[in-house]
């Protein structure tokens, strides 16, 4: 086996930089790694060597690339890969990820060698595909977002919401403070209201107020008021919504209510029922918004601190938290909408002929990156070959939803096993995990709105997922239930309709 000398390498390798390197002869076999080519990999130190360059390609990309390899060696020149194509790796376990190439040919000894000079981008994908995102929530969103330093009271940042509603554009807005938009509300006004937050009495504080427009219109909105940081700088964060329908719909009860009193009472008492889902629902938002919206915010005013080609790393941290934090505020408003167009009647479903492997591998490469230490997925057997009629994209949100609690609310170093069985009317789809398993109190509950089993309140969550799951299972004829023990793991199931229109075909046929 054709092994470089440690002079050789001394010269070639150097193990202080970060990127991986190989080098690989003319028969694609691999003579040499460093460490961090190794960790990216997942291979031991030397593990590498003498193995054929296609251990780390992906199989689909194996068949042309000693062609493509060959006509790289006759040319012989260095070229960049990565930035026109995308290029992906695949690590001894079998998980793919994209990465940049380098390749710089070279003989030694009247050999012809390449070294390659590799990058691992995973994160800078998964940045790059959030980053536009998050500026078209915050930026584009219209309900009202207000950052203002907590002591001078003046506007750091308004949203675009904010900027459409009010009449101001953000220069103006810059120069002005809370006051110069709340004409009822003064400066001691304001000190009262966030001193609880100030003094962490509380996390937050809601209240109501009017805002004024450039015109000089006023409306009533509702505040909800959190305490912040950019930096040392305490900073307040305000959600404030539009309330002028509930105030209009208020009033014209309060000048009925004499006429039409059997009415009102109906009327106050599904208001009421509105106003504590509502309430639950916006003090939801409120926790699950606040610790991200800090998080962004931090790491965005961070971010253009770091101006220097040595704080890369630090760069993407910061980078990576921000994408985190996005892709979690894009799933919660993407549940929200979902529970909106359901309960309006207005989700169009699309029926269509597609294989299950197809899905299965869709949903498992999906969660294999919510993995926890030492977690795996068991992959179900007997798959190919099944095909089904089905609307793919919602039966894609219900295996996804049930993937990633197994995997959140399940320990580090279990297994999540997926289990597949066709029947003659169905298939039957079950979700295994190891995990803490469901209070009996709570089971009875765990598919209403909103609800959380005790035992994981703890953890980061809108208790809107499994809701959603059963709403679409339900509309399109299929079914989802689980069973659960407290400390052993639960399993959910996914009861989907076989289309047996071929066979009631033949059955009539032959009867005629």
């Amino acid at each position: 086996m054709e092994r470089f000398e440690d002079s050789n390498v001394l010269g070639i390798l150097s193990e202080a930089i970060s990127e991986g390197i190989l080098i690989v002869n003319e028969q694609q076999r691999i003579t040499a790694s460093n460490t961090a080519a190794n960790k990216m990999f997942d291979y031991a130190d030397g593990e590498l060597n003498g193995e054929s360059l296609e251990i780390l390609l992906p199989e689909r990309f194996r068949d042309g690339h000693e062609h493509l390899f060959s006509g790289f060696m006759r040319k012989g020149k260095s070229r960049q890969m990565g930035p026109e194509v995308d290029l992906v790796g695949i690590r001894k376990g079998g998980e793919e990820f994209p990465l940049e190439i380098s390749l710089n040919p070279f003989k030694l000894l009247q050999k012809k060698y390449v070294l390659a000079l590799i990058k691992d981008i995973t994160e800078r994908k998964k940045a790059e595909q959030t980053i536009d995102y998050w500026y078209q929530i915050f930026d584009e969103s219209l309900n009202e977002i207000y950052v203002f330093d907590a002591e001078s009271f003046t506007f750091i940042n308004v949203n675009r919401g904010a900027q459409l509603n009010l009449g101001y554009n953000m220069q103006e807005l810059g120069e002005m403070s809370v006051m110069d938009i709340k004409p009822e509300v003064t400066s001691e006004v304001m000190k009262r209201l966030i001193s609880p937050l100030l003094s962490e009495r509380r996390e937050k504080v809601i209240f109501e107020t009017v805002h004024q427009r450039k015109d000089g219109r006023r409306y009533p909105v509702e505040v909800h008021l959190q305490l912040s940081f950019i930096g040392k700088q305490k900073v307040c964060v305000a959600i404030v919504l539009d309330i002028t329908e509930r105030k209009n719909y208020t009033q014209q009860l309060e000048n009925t209510v004499e006429e039409r009193t059997q009415q009102l009472r109906q009327a106050l008492k599904a208001e009421k029922k509105l106003n504590e889902l509502k309430t639950k629902f916006l003090s939801l938002v409120s926790h699950e918004f606040k610790t991200p919206l800090t998080s962004i915010l931090t790491s965005t005013s961070l971010l253009s601190k770091y101006t220097e080609t040595g704080h890369q790393e630090r760069r993407n941290k910061h980078i990576a938290t921000i994408k985190s934090k996005v892709k979690y505020l894009d799933n919660i408003l993407t549940d929200f909408l979902s529970i909106e167009r359901l309960d309006l009647g207005k989700v169009k479903y699309n029926m269509t002929t597609f294989p299950l492997s197809r899905l299965i591998n869709e949903v498992v490469y999906d969660s294999n990156t919510l993995l926890k230490e030492g977690q795996r997925i068991k992959y179900p057997e007997n798959i190919d070959g099944i095909v089904m009629e089905f609307d793919e994209k919602i039966m894609g949100l219900a295996l996804s939803n049930l993937m990633h609690n197994a995997i959140k609310y399940s320990p580090e170093y279990r297994t999540v096993e997926l289990r597949v069985s066709k029947g003659e009317n169905q298939l039957k789809i079950d979700v295994v995990d190891q995990g803490f398993g469901i209070p009996s109190e709570d089971q009875p509950f765990i598919f209403d709105r909103y609800y959380r089993a005790s035992n994981v309140l703890t953890y980061q969550g809108t208790g809107i997922g499994l809701n959603i799951v059963r709403q679409h299972m339900h509309n399109l004829n299929a079914n989802v239930t689980f069973k659960s023990e407290l400390g052993k793991g639960s399993t959910f199931t996914l009861y989907i309709p076989i289309n047996n229109k071929e066979k009631d075909e033949k059955n009539s046929v032959g009867g005629g």
